[in-house]
């Protein structure tokens, strides 16, 4: 593991490489039991889950309120929280089965500065418990991006940040110019990076604005007609 991270110019304290050891052994376990990721060898899982996860750190200070859009089984959330344990998670997810491994994994690691919250990115913004609540919202290979804007703008405070890990796509950048300027955001900047011999990108939205109260709209219309 600390071949990996070094590759990466990672650096961790031995307090934090014991917990990605220790987890990465309950992550193997459980995974051989409920399929949390077709990533099945120990490297490969450092590589692409941890380091990637990582990564978000390296362009930027994360000391805040931070929500976890669509985090599967763990990614990019855990890592981060193991990281920087003084920032509060909120890992959310609509499938409560996934959400139940990471409230395993955060109580097996000791992390207290994890929470889980199940339900469609659709309904949770209703709720003004988490509209506009957050200072960083992050999201690792979830959705379009115009559709994923949709779902994730509407939790982030104005003047705040939204880091989307994603494929290095200009096209599909592109794509969201529309729904930038609908939702209330603009692009920062961009990070590149490669990651196992594949081109990643970490693009970083500033909210300027409040998103009008219309969005997000009803359950499954973003997904099926994305602003464009």
């Amino acid at each position: 593991m600390q071949e990996l991270l070094k590759k990466y110019k990672l650096e961790l304290s031995e307090e934090e490489l014991k917990k990605f050891e220790d987890f990465l052994k309950i992550f193997m376990e459980t995974n051989s039991q409920i399929n949390l990721s077709g990533i099945r060898d120990a490297d490969e899982i450092i590589e692409k889950h941890f380091v990637d996860s990582l990564m978000l750190a390296a362009f930027l200070d994360i000391e805040w309120k931070v929500a976890d859009m669509g985090t599967g089984g763990w990614f990019p959330g855990i890592p981060l929280a193991i990281t920087h344990s003084d920032s509060q998670f909120t890992l959310i997810d609509s499938v409560g089965k996934k959400l139940k491994c990471v409230d395993q994994f955060a109580t097996q690691l000791g992390l207290d500065n994890v929470i889980t919250l199940n339900g469609r990115a659709e309904e949770i913004w209703k709720d003004l418990n988490h509209r506009e609540q957050y200072d960083l919202v992050v999201s690792r290979a979830t959705a379009y991006f115009p559709t994923l804007l949709e779902y994730v703008l509407p939790l982030i405070k104005v003047g705040w940040i939204f880091a989307a890990y994603k494929l290095d796509d200009k096209q599909e950048l592109r794509s969201a110019k529309k729904a930038l300027s609908r939702l209330g955001a603009k692009i920062m900047k961009v990070k590149n990076y490669t990651l196992a011999d594949q081109d990643r990108t970490i693009v970083f939205i500033e909210k300027i604005s409040k998103t009008h109260i219309k969005y997000p709209r009803k359950v499954g219309i973003p997904l099926k007609e994305p602003i464009s």
